[in-house]
């Protein structure tokens, strides 16, 4: 890989950086200090949440119609979610709290379609798609950087500060982005949603998009509670911080192994194993409290998440190689659709039993129930292209 390509990679690292390891995702360290300090419960948490994820969905959706000047639309949301995190640490309003999670959703996910539809198509263009993987690792990296400077941003400056110096980071890695993507030039597409979503309502494609909603269900329960989980079990809440810094290292070379083992093994096969990888990681805080229990928890977690989420995306995109922007918006908007319901249904979950037992399980259930969805899908696939012998499937 010459210079050149490297640079846009990297500036594609950094922009999922931005967007969902610090944007998305930092709530989840920062969480448990706003609320000893701002003093409100665990369900107006999940509201918090689900007000990003509403955003998610809306700018995932909006994503799928863009096809003309898409990285316009990309550096002006990137600045915007930027404004949206500093802001969070400049007022204590929590209406105002709802409003930027939300326009940081929406700028996430147009930020993250975007970015990947881009960077992927580029790389396919230079015949480079093998390091497609490396792209999603910003999203570990973003994680494991926001595990280790919010303990010390909030010991010096408050949750405020966590918010203030993270927004300030983004700012210093969208300038990179912007001086490595200065000779980046993309293409308008054509606009041909309609086309490409009558195909994905048939064959296996439903099926994948419905578990890949339910996977999003599941997922940001842990996504969004883990490091408060561990933060309110005595014996373990020195370690909750440190447990998120293990779901970002863990997640930033999951996605280049993943995108390996799917270039040699069936899709389904590999997407399966990181669902039961995934289920294990989010229910054993239910069984076992253990320093080792919960760092091996956060660690499955973060190795499956990003995997699951570039396996998904890199499939879709192989079976729909001309419309990568609308292929991964609709995937994203259902997989945010998910993401709105799960944290409501938590923090409901936690306030009624005074524990997030019951929330894990639910998740755990949910990210099953997304594997059986995929599994029932793929039998009854194949066994209709059996019948018909026309010899003319994509291999799933």
């Amino acid at each position: 890989m010459n210079k050149k390509h490297a640079g846009i990679l990297l500036g594609g690292v950094l922009l999922l950086i931005i967007a969902m390891g610090i944007s998305r995702f930092a709530f989840t360290p920062i969480l448990p200090f706003m609320r000893r300090d701002a003093g409100f419960t665990l369900e107006t948490a999940g509201y918090l949440a689900s007000s990003n994820y509403v955003g998610y969905f809306v700018g995932a959706l909006w994503a799928g119609f863009l096809f003309r000047r898409k990285k316009l639309f990309l550096l002006i949301s990137v600045i915007l979610n930027i404004i949206s995190v500093i802001w969070m640490g400049l007022t204590e309003a929590f209406f105002v709290w709802m409003l930027l999670r939300f326009i940081a959703g929406v700028t996430g996910g147009l930020i993250f379609v975007l970015t990947s539809s881009i960077i992927m198509d580029y790389l396919a263009q230079v015949i480079l798609t093998k390091w497609s993987g490396y792209l999603f690792s910003g999203i570990g990296l973003g994680i494991a950087i926001s595990g280790l400077l919010v303990p010390y941003l909030e010991l010096s400056y408050t949750w405020k500060g966590a918010w203030l110096g993270l927004g300030i980071l983004s700012l210093a890695f969208f300038c990179i982005t912007v001086v490595t993507w200065r000779n980046l030039t993309i293409q308008d597409g054509a606009k041909q949603v309609s086309s490409t979503s009558d195909k994905m309502t048939v064959g296996f494609m439903p099926w994948l998009i419905a578990s890949y909603g339910l996977e999003g269900l599941g997922y940001i329960i842990t996504g969004t509670f883990l490091v408060d989980i561990i933060h309110n079990i005595p014996a373990l809440s020195s370690y909750s911080t440190y447990s998120w810094v293990v779901v970002g290292l863990a997640a930033v070379p999951s996605a280049p192994v993943w995108i390996m083992l799917l270039s040699k093994y069936s899709p389904v096969t590999i997407l399966s194993v990181a669902y039961v990888m995934q289920v294990v990681g989010i229910i054993l805080p239910v069984f076992s409290q253990t320093v080792a229990s919960v760092l091996v928890s956060a660690f499955l977690f973060g190795m499956t998440f990003v995997g699951i989420v570039t396996m998904t995306t890199s499939y879709a995109r192989q079976v729909f190689p001309s419309q990568s922007n609308a292929v991964v918006s609709v995937l994203t908007t259902f997989y945010a659709f998910g993401q709105i319901i799960g944290p409501i249904i938590a923090g409901k979950l936690a306030a009624h039993f005074n524990s997030y037992k019951a929330a894990l399980l639910f998740a755990g259930i949910m990210v099953f129930a997304a594997l059986v969805i995929m599994l029932i899908g793929h039998y009854k696939t194949h066994i209709r292209l059996e019948s018909q012998n026309n010899g003319t499937s994509i291999e799933t």
